[in-house]
């Protein structure tokens, strides 16, 4: 089995979310940001476990999508390909605008420029596929 470009691109934009998932927990991001420490007490009492929890389902999330959705042609694979787009986009500039307001890093911010740069790549080469 071969894959196209745009699925493996895509692939490297789930990889991309499980190292920013990684840099966030070891950060303690659900220490400093109050939607992560809310998320994550809805799973646990204890933030760190909730956020292990909740990050390791959206990664598996994401990895299924790829596995199933992409490479197997749904019709829903563009749409669903578009949401992580966005997804990451909005994630990527998020960290980035939170360091910069805060003048120092803030968890997450050393792998945003990862998340901006495969869901920038993964726009472009869904516009050339099909």
């Amino acid at each position: 089995m071969s894959l196209r470009k745009d699925q493996l691109v895509f692939l490297c934009l789930i990889l991309a979310q499980a190292a920013h998932s990684i840099e966030e927990y070891f950060t303690g991001l659900y220490n400093v940001f109050a939607p992560a420490r809310f998320v994550s007490s809805l799973v646990s009492s204890d933030l760190s476990f909730g956020f292990l929890i909740v990050n390791t389902c959206l990664i598996v999330f994401g990895l299924w999508c790829w596995v199933v959705p992409v490479q197997s042609g749904w019709a829903a694979e563009k749409g669903i390909v578009w949401f992580w787009v966005v997804l990451e986009l909005l994630n990527g500039f998020g960290h980035i605008i939170l360091a910069f307001s805060r003048r120092s890093y803030f968890p997450g911010v050393a792998t945003a420029p990862l998340l901006l740069v495969f869901a920038a790549w993964t726009a472009v080469t869904q516009g050339r596929h099909r």
